[in-house]
């Protein structure tokens, strides 16, 4: 009798249940339990019991399942039973196979067919090659077969690459060449210093005449003697070609890419990994790992003795590589990072373009693969705050430009004392001069008359403590509502109740540039991750601000960035923190020139802060950019370096105070 043609994947429950009542029958009494016992056994990994379910030899059956088994690398395999056509003693049977090639590769779904035949001892299933997959023929043996893109690169806003092309050896083995798989895999490994693992569930489902490439070491790296004790092991081979990993600026930020065995990617990488891949550990290469990577077309194919392809049973097309395009200009990220190198220690320097936030420069000190700290090092901005507080002081009407406002070496407010740096004051104090001397007492004495509701708004007009984000990760800032006069004296001169990162501080000087706020942008032809919010400032304190900055550059503090016929402005400050669990005097530049936002970070030692370095690192930032770049921040510049500073007053968008 023919069953119901509805298609019933065989449970692991039922072929428990199944084999109890199979093993007590000597022969099967119709094809569809000749059918479903040959099934539960092959699903089941009995192949031995399966095999005796056919025509063929017992152990050679038993090999052949086995061995497509291995052949797949199969995570799992389930059956399904389809139409059985009986006709007198012969029938034909349909099955559906669910075959999971594992991990990160797709489920191959197929119709198998098997003839059977009815003898003295029952129903039994004609073997064949073919009954493991109609289009399998004898001799033949299945693999799986990866066609990996390259990966893609990673550009700046001129389409200048930001990654190089490093000169790479692939390490890896022709499997039909090994004297034995997990052998030689194995001792391969342990040369490398990498998992076995994933090699050899890339080495199992492969073509076995094929070159495997299974690990990636940059050829300056190497050792000859590592060449030599891999080229000893039996079937193993090396390669040589090259490919893009190392970033040639922005370290930090572009991120590193793993694929080579002094990474171990195997213990590092938890999303699907298959050995030989390439993949991107941080930065944008993480970000955007499946973007720059593509993923690869996965075919099953056959295979004859001889290892030469015969056949292609399923394909599922990968997707290409593509590259990425960020708002970072290599001009601008080159000098940035040369200002930083003559700083004695750690520091940073973030440039943008007021005008739209993207990102011009992001540079570290030194340019590690993981020294993001442009975006996320959070310090306490101390008197490079005040621009956010001279904010509140102005819109709150506590203070105005030429009020006077007492600048004393100390005043206590609450339960608290503060002082200048130099425990000096200022003689005929008013509110600019303050701001420009960034006095802290008289900041300190202001912030009960502003009052901490009006701080925090503030803070929050100019971003601190947002919801921006960019598609990598940042510190946007924490500002901690004040709840005693102290603490709003505190907050008020950046201490205690505020940190933020040079990033956010960059955006603080754009939106005084720009007279709006915008949300930082990092990739130009994508917007994941980075929302492009914007809203404008009160043109009145937008106004007087630029007034107070651009003091603080001609008479203040900064006056050491007075430089050029486009005004600097900027506000400059040096607080004492704690960093890593040491006391460092943390330096800031934060201001513009003409449409270039920036924000620079240094870590001195306390007994050298009266040295200006981030104030120097910032003016040679400036001067070192091309001729009319900060008019037009990001474009090609065709005139030479250091022009920056006969960038031309009254340019139509630069503010002329």
């Amino acid at each position: 009798m023919t069953p119901p043609p509805l298609r019933r994947f065989l449970a692991a429950g039922t072929g428990v249940a199944m084999a109890a009542v199979m093993t007590a029958c000597a022969t099967q009494p119709s094809p569809e339990v000749a059918v479903r016992t040959f099934l539960l056994d092959w699903q089941a990994g009995e192949y031995e019991a399966a095999a005796r379910q056919t025509t063929g030899d017992v152990e050679e059956v038993a090999d052949s399942l086995e061995r497509a088994h291995r052949q797949l690398d199969l995570a799992a395999l389930r059956f399904g039973l389809g139409r059985i056509r009986q006709n007198g003693k012969g029938a034909t049977a349909e099955f559906e196979v669910q075959a999971d090639l594992g991990i990160g590769d797709p489920v191959w779904k197929y119709t198998g067919e098997m003839s059977l035949g009815r003898g003295a001892g029952g129903w039994k299933i004609a073997w064949s090659p073919s009954v493991i997959h109609p289009e399998l023929g004898e001799g033949e043996r299945l693999a799986v077969s990866y066609d990996v893109p390259d990966r893609g690169e990673i550009f700046d806003r001129n389409h200048e690459p930001l990654v190089s092309e490093d000169e790479l050896i692939a390490f890896g083995v022709v499997p039909a060449e090994l004297d034995g798989m997990k052998e030689g895999v194995g001792a391969l490994a342990k040369v490398l210093g990498e998992d076995p693992d994933p090699m050899l569930d890339r080495v199992r489902s492969a073509p076995p005449e094929e070159f495997q490439p299974l690990a990636l070491l940059r050829k300056k790296d190497v050792k000859e003697s590592v060449v030599r004790k891999a080229k000893k092991i039996s079937g193993v081979e090396t390669t040589e070609l090259t490919m893009p990993l190392t970033p040639t600026m922005a370290s930090g930020v572009i991120g590193e890419v793993a694929g080579t065995a002094e990474h171990n990617v195997s213990s590092r990488v938890v999303s699907t990994y298959q050995a030989g891949d390439t993949v991107g550990l941080n930065g944008l290469q993480n970000v955007f790992q499946q973007r720059l990577a593509g993923s690869a077309t996965t075919e099953v194919v056959t295979v004859n003795q001889k290892g030469e392809q015969t056949g292609v049973l399923k394909s599922w097309p990968g997707t290409q590589s593509g590259s990425l395009t960020t708002t970072l200009d290599s001009t601008a990220q080159g000098v940035a990072a040369t200002s930083l190198a003559q700083l004695p220690g750690a520091g940073y320097l973030v440039a943008l373009d007021a005008r739209t936030g993207e990102v011009l420069a992001a540079a570290g000190n030194p340019d590690d693969l993981g020294n993001d700290g442009a975006f996320t090092k959070e310090y306490e901005p101390g008197e490079a705050f005040t621009i956010v507080s001279a904010a509140a002081a102005l819109e709150s009407g506590a203070a105005k430009p030429s009020a006077t406002v007492p600048c004393e070496p100390e005043t206590k407010v609450g339960d608290r004392t503060f002082a200048t740096p130099n425990n000096g004051g200022l003689w005929e104090p008013n509110f600019t001069r303050d701001f420009a001397f960034a006095c802290t007492t008289a900041f300190a004495g202001l912030g009960e008359g502003v009052g901490g509701a009006a701080l925090e708004s503030a803070a929050a007009d100019f971003g601190i403590d947002g919801d921006w984000r960019l598609s990598v990760p940042t510190y946007n800032g924490e500002f901690t509502a004040p709840e005693s006069a102290g603490d709003t004296a505190a907050a008020m001169v950046g201490q205690d109740q505020v940190t933020v990162s040079p990033l956010s501080m960059a955006l603080v000087a754009g939106a005084v540039a720009d007279g709006s706020w915008r949300a930082p942008r990092l990739v130009r032809d994508t917007d994941q991750g980075e929302p492009g919010a914007s809203h404008d400032l009160p043109k009145e304190t937008v106004k007087q601000l630029r007034e107070m900055m651009r003091a603080a550059v001609v008479e203040g503090g900064a006056s050491r960035a007075n430089l050029g016929t486009v005004p600097v402005h900027g506000q400059a400050a040096s607080v004492k923190q704690d960093v890593g669990g040491k006391e460092t005097a943390v330096q800031w530049f934060v201001g513009y020139q003409g449409n270039v936002a920036f924000a620079v970070v240094a870590e001195v030692d306390p007994a050298m802060e009266w040295d200006q370095y981030a104030i120097s690192a910032g003016s040679g930032f400036l001067q070192n950019l091309p001729y009319g770049y900060v008019e037009d921040p990001g474009a090609t510049a065709d005139g030479d370096a250091g022009g920056a500073a006969s960038g031309g007053a009254g340019t139509p968008g630069v503010p002329g105070v």
